[in-house]
C-alpha cells in the first residue's frame, strides 16, 4: 500500500504537470484552425483554483498551491501582434516553470519536495480556438523532480525522455480558466525500500485561473 501511495508523487511531475491538460511525449500541435489570443503583448499569471490532485491507482496526493507568474522576461507573455494570431493553428507562449507547494500524502512520516526547472528547455502553453477551446501545457525533459523523505527516500522525474504535452480545455471569463482532468503523465522513479522504481504512469487534475498582470481590468481571451 505504501508503495502504491508513493507512486502518486509521480503524477506531480505533470504539472507539472500546476498549469493545465492526455499526454504525448512531444510538444504536439493542436488541431488546425484560426486562433487569436488577446490582449497582444500582455503578461499573465496562472494560479491554482482549488487543489491539484495527482493519482496513481487508488492513491491520491494533493497540492494546495501552484502558480506560474511573469518575472520581467519574455515568459508568461502573450506574443505581440501579429504573433498573437495564427490562421492555421494554435498560439503558444513560453512560461516560467510552475511551482508547487502545500503537497501532502496519506503516508505517515513521508515528506514531499517538488522542484520544477527549465534546465533542458522552455516550458510553454498553447491555446487553439474551437468548441471547446483546447489548450496544452508543454514541459521539457526532466521538467519536474519530486523527492520524498522520511519513511522512504525516493526521487521521481517527470517527462524523462523528452518534452511532454498535457492537454486540457480553456474557458474565457473573468478570470479565464485552464482546466486539466485526469491527464496521464510519464515519470521515472529511483530509490530504495518502498520507492517506486522504473517507468511510472499517473494522472493529474487541476484548474488554473489565468489573469492579465499588465492591465488587471482586462481578460486573457482566446478566439478566432
Amino acid at each position: 500500500m505504501a508503495t502504491r501511495r508513493l507512486r502518486a508523487s509521480a503524477a506531480l511531475t505533470a504539472a507539472t504537470a500546476a498549469l493545465t491538460l492526455g499526454a504525448t511525449h512531444a510538444a504536439g500541435a493542436l488541431s488546425a484552425g484560426s486562433t487569436t489570443v488577446t490582449p497582444a503583448g500582455h503578461s499573465f499569471t496562472a494560479k491554482l483554483n482549488g487543489k491539484a490532485t495527482f493519482t496513481a491507482g487508488s492513491t491520491t496526493m494533493t497540492c494546495t498551491v501552484s502558480a506560474s507568474a511573469p518575472n520581467g522576461t519574455a515568459t508568461n507573455k502573450i506574443p505581440a501582434a501579429p504573433g498573437n494570431h495564427n490562421d492555421a493553428g494554435a498560439v503558444s507562449a513560453p512560461i516560467n516553470p510552475p511551482t508547487f507547494s502545500g503537497c501532502t500524502t496519506s503516508i505517515f512520516g513521508v515528506g514531499v519536495t517538488v522542484t520544477s526547472n527549465a534546465t533542458n528547455g522552455q516550458w510553454s502553453i498553447s491555446a487553439q480556438n474551437g468548441s471547446p477551446v483546447s489548450a496544452a501545457l508543454t514541459m521539457p525533459k526532466g521538467g519536474v523532480v519530486i523527492k520524498t523523505s522520511g519513511l522512504a527516500s525516493c526521487t521521481l522525474t517527470a517527462s524523462p525522455t523528452g518534452p511532454t504535452s498535457v492537454n486540457g480545455t480553456w474557458t474565457n471569463g473573468a478570470p479565464s480558466r485552464l482546466a486539466i482532468a485526469n491527464a496521464p503523465v510519464a515519470a521515472t522513479g529511483t530509490g530504495g525500500f518502498l520507492c517506486p522504481t522504473g517507468n511510472q504512469t499517473a494522472t493529474f487534475s487541476a484548474a488554473y485561473d489565468v489573469t492579465d498582470t499588465t492591465d488587471p481590468a482586462q481578460q486573457i481571451t482566446v478566439g478566432g
